[in-house]
């Protein structure tokens, strides 16, 4: 792990610092929102702008890459997210914020495509799960330590936009003075949805729907807590338990689905977070209640997302694995679109415990059609499965690639341990 951390610590600290700026500026719209008299509705569609941007730019950004480069593109793009970040409190208005944030999640995607790209050039085959595992704590880390910055000036101010504008600019500098070379970028022709959905139908009906999971948790977890008549810190608490959470049970839940049928693991998972929904529901008024509730749905809501992958990974040829994660990040982000449109409609009609009406039914339905395809094949002997490799719905099709490279290798050192053996 040392040597993963002293040959790529500046992209890990500049996609840390480009967390918080994330994390921070999401949270800080959906309060200030409120404060400028904005509707739950129009906000969630200002959130939902995020994933949208977020899709096209997870297709666009290859194209990109490859006609100018990783260095300027990487530049371009992070000059208009800091420029943008630090115009929404100057631009108060909803048109301008929902162009805001598809702008902002274009560019965070394309980012991430150049990033992840680095990263993959520069681990090594022995340490290429560990470098993956550590750059998804980073971006946690760097999501939980953003909520806790809000409290550093007023959201009806201009101080809070700047910290995280400003975070921004300053991530690049880190990763574009390194020494680390510009890899050769490619990507893998990605398969059909059509053949994916035949190949794993659970695989795609669960990250569609885990996709509206994340999009409502992410994006409008904030609007619950103005209206719910919660403080700012408490809000930020609250946004941070979310994120907590996964850093915790990714593992463990990591290696449970190396060693039992994934159905059964989704099934609990998609089951336990409806359960954690029904608590913020019923008992969401105690805060103490609400903040378990949060660590609930984020602590399963997470490790779905790497453990449908791994699901889907079962079924299909090592050849096939790197072109379906552009598929599946596909489907996810579909998925995503439409959770804050949805919930912000709810808790209209509802109230702010539409948000968690909302994830409790698609994470109820979930549970259900898991239940469902048990019934119609049985599962993959353990010893067939490809291994679990850690991943977050915010991550572009090339992390999700280079997960995929990551269970190959390993299902390859396994096999030769097995050949060995024999």
């Amino acid at each position: 792990m040392l040597r993963v951390i002293t040959s790529t610590w500046p992209l890990f600290m500049g996609i840390m610092f480009l967390q918080v700026g994330n994390g921070m500026q999401s949270t800080l719209l959906g309060i200030r929102g409120n404060l400028e008299g904005f509707g739950t509705f129009e906000m969630s569609l200002v959130m939902a702008g995020y994933f949208v941007g977020f899709l096209f730019g997870s297709r666009i950004t290859p194209d990109m890459i490859r006609r100018v480069g990783h260095v300027r593109v990487f530049a371009a793009l992070g000059s208009l997210l800091s420029a943008v970040v630090v115009l929404f409190p100057a631009l108060t208005d909803p048109l301008f914020w929902g162009i805001g944030r598809v702008m902002v999640g274009f560019c965070f995607s394309g980012i991430y495509v150049t990033a992840e790209s680095w990263l993959n050039e520069a681990a090594e085959n022995e340490n290429r799960g560990k470098a993956l595992s550590l750059y998804i704590i980073m971006q946690m880390v760097g999501l939980i330590t953003a909520q806790y910055l809000l409290v550093l000036g007023d959201p009806g101010g201009f101080i809070l936009f700047i910290i995280p504008s400003v975070l921004i600019s300053l991530s690049f500098a880190p990763i574009l003075l390194s020494v680390s070379p510009t890899p050769a970028f490619s990507t893998s022709k990605p398969l059909s949805l059509k053949q994916i959905m035949k190949i794993s139908p659970l695989g795609c009906v669960g990250m569609f729907l885990l996709g509206g999971i994340f999009s409502a948790q992410f994006g409008m977890v904030p609007i619950y807590g103005i209206e719910a008549g919660l403080s700012i810190v408490q809000i930020s608490t609250l946004v941070s338990m979310f994120f907590l959470a996964p850093l915790i049970l990714q593992f463990p839940i990591g290696w449970l689905s190396d060693r039992m049928d994934r159905r059964v693991l989704i099934f609990i998972g998609a089951l336990f977070c409806g359960v954690g929904c029904i608590i913020a529901v019923v008992l969401g008024h105690v805060y103490v209640f609400l903040l378990l509730a949060a660590l609930m749905v984020g602590g399963m809501s997470n490790p779905l997302y790497s453990l449908l992958i791994a699901y889907t990974n079962d079924f299909l040829e090592h050849d096939d694995m790197a072109a379906a994660a552009g598929g599946m990040v596909f489907i996810n982000g579909l998925g995503a679109v439409i959770g804050p449109p949805i919930t912000g409609w709810m808790m209209g009609v509802i109230g702010p415990s539409g948000l968690f009406i909302f994830i409790a039914f698609l994470s109820f339905a979930m549970a259900g059609y898991a239940a469902y395809r048990m019934t119609q094949r049985a599962a993959p002997s353990v010893e067939d499965t490809e291994s679990f490799t850690m991943m977050t719905p915010t991550s572009s099709p090339m992390a999700v690639e280079f997960a995929q490279e990551v269970a190959i290798e390993n299902a390859l050192e396994e096999q030769e341990a097995q050949d060995a053996k024999e």
